[in-house]
């Protein structure tokens, strides 16, 4: 104990070695930059003031949006047996999910082409006239002359 409080000085940590700084990110076990989000919300004026958890939650929700895409998008890429994500494998995954269809409703992905479609009324018809065979009706069974 008394070794201790000899190394402290006046001030506290004067004689102590300092602790290594741990990031909001870190503590906060994200990935997507606390920091920063919490920076760009007071310099976007959004609110007067912003609170220490405003941007936490904000950067949480913004890490599981992009790991939600990312996995569909994955998901995508694989389905056409590519490795790489590409933009048209962004637009298949968020066309395809009905809640991130109607987040990003407005939204133009550069280079993703449109989901395939065709219109139940045209693919009937050409399914129906490829697979349809004049159909032979059957000859009416003449009544033999033995059963009289």
């Amino acid at each position: 104990m008394e070794a201790a409080k000899a190394n402290k000085g006046a001030a506290g940590r004067k004689g102590g070695a300092r602790k290594k700084a741990v990031s909001k990110t870190t503590k906060a076990g994200l990935q997507f930059p606390v920091g920063r989000i919490g920076r760009y919300l007071k310099k976007g004026r959004y609110a007067q003031r912003v609170g220490s958890g405003a941007p936490v939650y904000l950067a949480a929700v913004l890490e599981y949006l992009a790991a939600e895409v990312l996995e569909l998008a994955g998901n995508a890429a694989k389905d056409n047996k590519k490795s790489r994500i590409n933009p048209r494998h962004l637009c298949l995954a968020v066309r395809n999910d009905e809640e991130f269809n109607k987040l990003l409703a407005g939204v133009i992905i550069p280079h993703g082409g449109v989901p395939p479609h065709i219109h139940p009324l045209f693919r009937k018809k050409t399914a129906d006239a490829a697979t349809k065979s004049p159909k032979k009706t059957p000859k009416k069974a003449t009544k033999s002359p033995k059963k009289a």
